[in-house]
């Protein structure tokens, strides 16, 4: 299916691009959350007539997301879990529970925006979690897990 993109998609394209990807992509992920539409004649009209605001609305994105990044540069996250005498947890930090505790701190965080590459946390210790808040932002945070009495 082609399609025009209406905002930056990581692995995709820029924000106008028209691409072509696969039927179930696009009906059920790209059109339905807003960052892209069919690429017919009266939609590339429509864009090109709005591509000046789109760029304007995805340039304060970008300034918002960076001014987010710039507030949790080296930031350390503190979680108490119960764990064993080993330091191994009984059970296991993810990234929903990492979102909640930056939304306890006063953080605008949201569980997608965590990435967790190896998968959930389940010791303690010092682990770095990056925050993907933009396409183009990443900021690197570090969340010291420690044993609950």
């Amino acid at each position: 299916m082609q399609i025009i993109l209406v905002e930056k998609v990581t692995n995709l394209g820029q924000l106008g691009d028209v691409v072509k990807v696969k039927d179930g992509y696009a009906r059920n992920f790209l059109i339905p959350q807003g960052k892209a539409k069919r690429a017919t004649a009266a939609n590339m009209a429509e864009f090109e007539a709005r591509r000046a605001e789109l760029e304007k609305i995805q340039a304060g994105k970008l300034l918002e997301a960076q001014g987010r990044a710039a507030k949790l540069e080296a930031y350390v996250l503190s979680l108490a879990r119960k764990a064993g005498v080993d330091g191994k947890l009984f059970g296991s930090v993810t990234n929903s529970d990492i979102a909640e505790g930056l939304a306890a701190n006063g953080f605008d965080v949201v569980k997608a925006e965590v990435r967790l590459p190896n998968g959930p946390l389940k010791s303690i210790g010092d682990h770095p979690v990056t925050l993907s808040l933009h396409t183009d932002v990443s900021v690197d945070i570090s969340v010291a897990i420690t044993a609950a009495a």
